[in-house]
């Protein structure tokens, strides 16, 4: 399976200014495979580390972290040497030892030839509670479900992504159908590394979606193993009125549909933690629009999207017939699927800042506002070819943006100022710069 972060990883290795990599991402989303992969292509020798299942280890980092005796107790639990250019470390479910995570900035002192990648679930949460962090001596890459780009990939379609890559929109519009029906088939199965692979060998829908189920309710398990108790019962909640939030037609997140007279400062820490794992994505609103688009950051006001679309399918119980016919069952939720799913393709996208837009009296939404450091482009999301566009002509008459996007299944067309894009093709976004 193909990982478009194993170019990053490669990137990284060569780099002569290279720090400890940590990578961070939801459980599940293929963190184990990608290191012990990149250490399959990239090196000699790579020696594996799970701090979850090796008290020893935690005992080897519980003295003092000179690197030199560190690497010596590694070498004695390897069995052979570690050879600084040759060898992979690879240190993995690294917050159960928050010492090891410290070594990390003696490593970048002191031995920086060595090469180390680590990784852990819950390793936002770990930072988040003050676990002694090498702030400045580490790299970070970010590792989310697979996006559509790699669904295509995956189930064999490359030539269809060379297409979207060079941008050939009239050849694309001539077999939309096969994006179409991929884009239906990614809907359901969605990004999950083990969902996506056991579509491709099998192409069965059924046991996709038990994949889904089991990934759930590891999810489930975590808000009690690692949750404090007294937050548990707000996690559930939280997490199961998702669906429901996102099906509504104005998105914003309200915390009376959690729990009728819920208050913010009830669920906030609770909102933090799953977006510290990785579960959840927030989009915060802005009201007004310049670069950067942070500064303009509406903090009270946000959505809230899942990790992955396919889950997001499984928790509504939303069947493979209804979403591969166009059930009218489906009508109501599809605005919602396609929100969460543009959502996801462009958190995978490097360096762009994704935030929404509403006026102040609310009678303007745009579904997200993008930056891309260069230009600040306005995205209205429509889940069929309904081109109606009121919203983004009334942002385009106040703030005068270069470029504006509509995505949908309509073909891409770019007129005066706005720029159909094929709900497929979303990720050529990045690519726009007015």
């Amino acid at each position: 399976m193909y990982r478009i972060a194993m170019e990053k990883l490669l990137k990284w290795k060569n780099s002569k200014v290279r720090k400890p990599l940590v990578i961070e991402g939801a459980r599940q989303v293929g963190k184990t495979w990608l290191m012990q992969e990149f250490g399959r292509q990239a090196y000699a020798d790579t020696v594996y580390i799970n701090f979850d299942s090796h008290s020893r280890m935690a005992e080897l980092f519980d003295m003092d972290l000179n690197t030199d005796r560190l690497i010596m107790g590694l070498e004695l639990y390897a069995g052979r040497k570690i050879d600084p250019d040759n060898s992979l470390l690879i240190f993995d479910e690294v917050q159960e030892v928050p010492r090891a995570l410290a070594s990390l900035k003696y490593f970048y002192e002191n031995a920086p030839q060595y090469h180390i990648v680590c990784a852990g679930s819950l390793l936002g949460i770990a930072l988040h509670q003050g676990t002694s962090f090498p702030v400045g001596k580490v790299d970070f890459l970010k590792l989310y479900p697979l996006s559509f780009r790699e669904f295509l990939l995956a189930i064999g379609l490359e030539r269809f992504v060379s297409l979207l890559d060079w941008q050939e929109y009239p050849m694309i519009n001539c077999f939309k159908q096969t994006y179409i029906d991929a884009l239906k088939q990614y809907y359901y199965v969605g990004g999950m590394p083990e969902a996506v692979q056991n579509f491709a060998e099998n192409k069965d829908f059924n046991e996709v979606r038990k994949i889904q189920k089991r990934i759930l309710a590891a999810y489930e398990q975590d808000f009690s193993k690692h949750a404090p108790n007294e937050m548990v019962p707000r996690l559930r909640m939280l997490w199961n009125s998702i669906p429901s939030q996102l099906a509504k037609e104005n998105k914003k997140f309200i915390y009376g549909l959690v729990r009728e007279g819920a208050r913010a400062k009830e669920y906030e820490t609770a909102i933090m933690w799953l977006s510290d794992c990785g579960l959840i994505h927030k989009v915060s609103r802005v009201n007004s629009t310049g670069i950067p688009l942070r500064a303009y950051e509406d903090l009270k006001a946000f959505k809230l999207f899942l990790v992955d679309v396919g889950l997001l399918g499984c928790m509504t119980g939303l069947s493979q017939r209804t979403l591969l016919e166009g059930n009218d069952l489906f009508a109501e939720f599809k605005g919602a699927l396609t929100e969460q799913y543009v959502c996801q393709q462009l958190k995978t996208i490097e360096d762009l800042g994704v935030y929404y837009y509403t006026n102040d009296r609310g009678s303007c939404e745009v579904d997200f506002v993008v930056d891309t450091g260069e230009a600040i482009i306005p995205v209205e999301v429509k889940a069929e070819i309904n081109l109606r566009a009121k919203s983004l002509k009334t942002y385009k008459e106040k703030f005068s943006p270069e470029i504006s996007v509509r995505t949908s299944m309509a073909d891409y067309k770019k007129e005066e100022w706005l720029v159909n894009l094929p709900l497929y093709a979303i990720d050529q976004i990045s690519k726009m710069n007015g």
